[in-house]
């Protein structure tokens, strides 16, 4: 349902006070979304859930309180990532892993695959 155009020149109106009150934490606003703080929390949950693995490794053998603990950091761990996974769906994940699939990547790494397959191809 549209909103009025009374409502419209209201919200114009508190939108301009916002920006005029706290223009940088406006730009701030403006700049983070739903995918961008969902795949932060993914590195997040990512890098807790390998260092729940380690301590699972490392400690299991010696403390199994302290295996149980790491254990427990890496099921929460995957709890989050999978919860902000849902977050983003599919049109936010296929944003970010269209980064990952530009030319950028590509550039950096160079023709990689062909030459490990040209290094360790069997000459007949």
């Amino acid at each position: 349902m549209p909103l009025s155009e009374d409502e419209q020149r209201i919200l114009h109106e508190i939108e301009q006070q916002f920006y005029e009150s706290d223009p940088a934490f406006a730009r701030g606003v403006g700049k983070t979304t739903l995918y961008r703080h969902a795949g932060r929390n993914l590195k997040w949950a990512a890098l807790g859930f390998l260092c729940g693995f380690v301590l699972l490794v490392v400690s299991f053998a010696s403390s199994l309180l302290l295996g149980f603990l790491g254990f427990a950091i890496m099921l929460g761990c995957a709890f989050v990532f999978e919860r902000n996974l849902r977050k983003m769906g599919k049109a936010g994940w296929k944003q970010v892993t269209g980064n990952l699939k530009s030319t950028q990547v590509k550039e950096q790494f160079g023709d990689v695959g062909k030459r490990l397959k040209k290094r360790f191809k069997r000459e007949e």
